[in-house]
């Protein structure tokens, strides 16, 4: 039985999705963040030294990092699923493999990694701090965000919207294992970075949370929550 250590409005929740369209069975193991850090709590080392989420457990085997974990669920259970699941690893030397692939490095490779310096950015001037000092960390945070990532933000998101236009999905006609793995980045870019016109990275997000198995995901591992 596989197990999925599943923290509260995390990666993990694409694990879950994947799991749903695939119908493998599986159970959760919560964890809650810490209240005040929002950080995962000590309990996860137990699982995987790194102590980070997701992991998951399937027998013997204990596999880390969202990208490993979505390719070895497809390598291992893909076989099992019907219909759309027949196309999660579009065929090798394919036009749809190598988006595909891109798609899966692309995600965490360059996407979050712009992200979660946009939400480091806006979050440190509201952090305790010494009246002072506040001032210098308020332009200091808006200089970088204005030249830095802000930039880079919308240059992701541009690009994103042009291949939706000509693409149903990331890899092409059929969902793939790319979008499990781009479905937190794309949640997280319309939160974070969505205030412009966008429609087709919304008409897309809303595709995805139309499919009855990311519902049935949702409605077990809970809301995929993104704030500033």
């Amino acid at each position: 039985m596989i197990t999925v250590h599943h923290l509260e409005t995390s990666r993990s929740q694409r694990v879950l999705w994947l799991l749903e369209e695939l119908g493998v069975p599986y159970e959760i193991k919560r964890y809650q963040r810490d209240p005040r850090s929002r950080l995962a709590p000590p309990e996860l080392r137990a699982v995987h030294p790194l102590g980070k989420s997701p992991v998951i457990t399937d027998g013997d085997l204990t596999i880390a990092e969202s990208g490993a974990i979505l390719e070895y669920l497809v390598e291992v259970y893909g076989g099992q699923g019907k219909g759309d699941a027949a196309w999660l690893t579009p065929p090798a030397g394919t036009a749809e493999h190598r988006q595909c692939r891109f798609w899966m490095h692309y995600a965490e490779g360059s996407l979050m990694n712009w992200l979660v310096m946009k939400l480091v950015f806006v979050t440190i001037p509201r952090q305790p701090m010494p009246f002072f000092v506040r001032p210098v960390a308020r332009k200091l945070c808006a200089q970088v965000l204005a030249k830095l990532v802000d930039p880079n933000v919308a240059t992701a998101m541009k690009f994103m919207e042009a291949h939706l236009a000509t693409h149903p999905w990331f890899a092409g006609e059929h969902l793939s294992v790319a979008d499990f793995q781009m479905s937190f980045a794309v949640e997280a870019a319309l939160s974070r970075a969505g205030k412009g016109s966008f429609p087709n990275l919304q008409a897309y997000k809303a595709k995805m949370e139309a499919r009855p198995a990311y519902q049935r995901a949702i409605a077990k591992g809970g809301p995929v929550v993104m704030s500033l």
